[in-house]
């Protein structure tokens, strides 16, 4: 049963990395001005789209994990306090929290790391 909870959590966290990526992707301009809007550097995207799609994939694929979890927990954290830090706007509270709630579940999947099927779990029997 561990290994299909496993399998099913980063499944759930890796989708919403690399729908976000392909998101950017899709609307790169839009994606630009959104990131012009509270100063941060359009020059980052590439990385962000790299960090969101690759970062998903190795999750989803279980490669490894122990590494990628927390850098993506990392980004989560800053997205949060960077684009959904108007707490009087409710949207934003909901944004922020599920951005932290993103977070804590990436950094329980580092401790765990990944079970079968996973290439992590394949390159341990070796």
């Amino acid at each position: 049963m561990s290994a299909l909870l496993n399998l099913a959590g980063r499944i759930l966290l890796a989708q919403f990395f690399i729908i976000a990526g392909i998101g950017k992707i899709t609307a790169y301009a839009g994606t630009e001005a959104y990131m012009q809007a509270y100063h941060v550097p359009t020059s980052l995207l590439p990385l962000v789209i790299l960090l969101e799609v690759g970062g998903g994939l190795a999750i989803l694929l279980g490669w490894k994990v122990r590494w990628i979890a927390p850098l993506l927990a990392v980004f989560s954290i800053l997205a949060a306090l960077i684009f959904h830090h108007d707490f009087g706007d409710q949207t934003q509270w909901i944004l922020f929290l599920g951005d932290l709630s993103t977070a804590g579940g990436l950094l329980l999947l580092a401790q765990a790391g990944a079970l079968a099927p996973a290439l992590d779990a394949r390159q341990r029997r070796y």
